[in-house]
């Protein structure tokens, strides 16, 4: 048997979140409406948690710089050391990569044409963390191996909606060409609504998210089309981030021509540290535990 997809993982990652997690503050009433949010989502992974996770994120600065950003990176390393962001490495567990199915993705999304920049060594930073978090919450161990994908959606020229939407595609393809039988999540993260610096810093677009998760679940193909220049309008300078989204789902199947995945989980919360949480869980058919 070959790999599969299970299931596809959106969630913002802002950098608070950590911190409230390895500060105790959780049950603070700023903190705690954004916690229970995700507590569904964390009991549904006690039973479903995968094989594997290709979990998609963008570095902010820690293993790329402007002296080098690649549009599309891939770990393939055993593990990758968590990054001090300038007050110390984050207290959580290092993470486990999966060097072999890295390997054969890199391979397989290749020769589909894509140019992937290959990292053997790299610290992953709150992006990647901070979703790990929130789905296992604080083990001595992650459940399972993890491939960081990095999207530069920092420093223009970005990738476009399309081009992330047919990124996922090619990595749907690779997974389920690996000689092996493995259950497999991707993740994409980032936003949702946000903009951290002039004269729109704060800014939130609660309408904007809503319709952005709706198109995600129905027709992302039409999300895929949308210009850079709309998501700096509608959803801030870091709305941009959205793009990351449409690469775990164009992995899903629905768009190779089978079943439409089901939602298991959605939520959405404002605000956290002047960003807006959206988070959302798609599911294949025949797929789940429980």
């Amino acid at each position: 048997m070959s790999a599969r997809i299970t299931a596809s993982v959106f969630t913002s990652h802002v950098p608070a979140i950590g911190a409230a997690l390895d500060q105790g503050k959780t049950d603070e009433p700023y903190w705690q409406p954004l916690f229970a949010g995700y507590e569904p989502s964390k009991e549904w992974m006690s039973d479903n948690t995968p094989d594997a996770i290709v979990l998609v994120f963008n570095d902010h600065a820690t293993a790329f710089s402007l002296d080098m950003i690649p549009t599309f990176a891939i770990g393939t390393a055993s593990s990758y050391a968590v990054a001090d962001e300038g007050w110390g490495p984050r207290p959580v567990p290092e993470v486990r990569g999966h060097p072999d199915l890295a390997a054969h993705i890199a391979h397989s999304v290749i020769q589909q044409d894509f140019d992937l920049t290959i990292v053997n060594r790299m610290a992953v930073d709150h992006g990647l963390t901070v979703p790990l978090s929130l789905m296992f919450g604080q083990p001595d161990a992650w459940p399972c191996p993890i491939i960081p994908v990095a999207v530069n959606v920092v420093q223009y020229p970005v990738p476009s909606g399309q081009r992330c939407l047919d990124l996922g595609k090619a990595i749907g393809n690779a997974i389920e060409s690996y000689d092996e039988s493995l259950d497999v999540q991707v993740w994409g993260t980032g936003g949702m609504s946000h903009q951290l610096q002039g004269p729109r810093a704060g800014l939130i677009n609660a309408d904007f998210d809503a319709a952005f998760l709706d198109t995600l679940i129905d027709d992302p193909e039409r999300l895929a089309a949308m210009p850079h220049v709309e998501y700096l309008r509608e959803a801030g300078s870091e709305g941009i981030e959205l793009v990351m989204w449409l690469i775990a789902r164009g992995a899903m199947g629905d768009l190779a021509g089978r079943p439409a995945p089901s939602v298991k989980h959605r939520f959405y919360h404002v605000p956290a540290s002047n960003t807006a949480v959206g988070h959302l869980i798609l599911t294949e058919p025949d797929s789940e535990t429980s």
